[in-house]
């Protein structure tokens, strides 16, 4: 139930025209299953995308958000799911941790605003943040007002023009101290300042059969998978359907994939000794933070002593042999290694 599944499902829903509502957790204490900052959407019907607790709490979510949409105002539901409250819920949770929940009303007069917004941050930009006020005081900035920074601009729902520089202003300090999602008091009104995490990009360069475990699989965490291969017929297998986009490339011109400093991640698994060489080249150019290449110890040190200069540019960032060590022994072991240590040291 990822971010990418969650906009899915939204573009999905919005085509019937009715409202939904938008879950954000704000702010947790001790154990709980998600954090603040996370989001998951509702229906007017009770169906929800994404998940709050293990499916505990989003039922009860579901009464509350039909009220948000009958009256069109924001509410902020708090659960107390500590060891003495189990009785009280009757779930027997044992979760021992308070969760607080914001559910704002997302309109189609107002285009889904604002997670219309978010949801385009969260696929096509980076360094976004989300600022919306959880309490509120001030009669002119209701709770559920929202700004999104993307640093070259912002959208703004519901907040007064003196409080959307404010908004705009923690989202600058935000993004410069590279925080997390945090609270803000400002006078008598609190802001949730919480990234809009983008949806991770994967490149993956070869198509050979072990390539479509790692396609599947980083298909299923919501990922966004481009796979490229320089043998046109690999890319045609319908193994490869949860790829979004499919690109016959030149070894020496990867650049015409499109602009590769979107990628989060790279994996190099072309089974060609001088077609690797070709993409590593290149791939040390870049700013992609993870590059991952398939194959034992020898084989790489063999392809960074053929490269130069180029694998100093590479640095920490190359991965080989690619993925946790974890005793994979199969091409879908080896795709759950390579996507564990991916998660691991990109955080996505």
């Amino acid at each position: 139930m990822s971010t990418r599944h969650t906009i899915d499902t939204f573009n999905a829903w919005r085509q019937d025209g009715e409202p939904l509502v938008l879950a954000t957790v704000v702010a947790t204490e001790g154990s709980t299953y998600s954090k603040a900052g996370h989001r998951i959407l509702i229906a007017g019907n009770g169906d929800y995308q994404g998940l709050v607790s293990g499916g505990c709490l989003e039922g009860d979510l579901a009464e509350h958000a039909r009220a948000v949409i009958e009256t069109g105002q924001a509410q902020a539901i708090r659960y107390d799911l500590r060891d003495e409250a189990d009785e009280i819920w009757g779930m027997g949770i044992g979760c021992n941790g308070v969760i607080e929940v914001l559910l704002q009303r997302l309109d189609p007069d107002a285009d889904y605003e604002p997670f219309a917004t978010i949801a385009n941050c969260a696929m096509h930009r980076d360094n976004s943040i989300c600022v919306v006020v959880v309490a509120s005081e001030d009669d002119a900035c209701p709770v559920g007002a929202t700004l999104i920074d993307w640093q070259i601009g912002h959208h703004s729902c519901g907040l007064p023009a003196r409080l959307a520089d404010v908004a705009r202003q923690e989202a600058a300090h935000a993004n410069a101290r590279a925080a997390g999602t945090h609270i803000v008091q400002h006078d008598t009104i609190k802001l949730l300042v919480a990234p809009i995490r983008p949806v991770p990009q994967l490149l993956i360069l070869g198509a050979g059969p072990d390539a479509a475990p790692l396609v599947n699989m980083a298909g299923e965490l919501g990922w966004r998978i481009t796979l490229a291969d320089h043998r046109a017929a690999y890319l045609e297998q319908r193994a490869f359907d949860a790829a979004e986009r499919k690109c016959h490339v030149d070894p020496e011109r990867l650049n015409a994939i499109g602009d590769l400093e979107r990628f989060t991640a790279a994996v190099v698994m072309s089974h060609h000794l001088a077609t690797d060489r070709l993409y590593l080249e290149q791939l040390a150019a870049t700013g992609i933070g993870y590059i991952g290449l398939l194959g034992p110890v020898a084989r790489r040190e063999r392809l960074v002593g053929d490269l130069a200069t180029a694998a100093t540019a590479l640095g920490g960032r190359l991965h080989g042999p690619v993925g946790l060590d974890i005793g994979a022994d199969s091409p879908e072991s080896i795709a759950l290694a390579i996507l564990a240590q991916i998660q691991l040291e990109t955080g996505r």
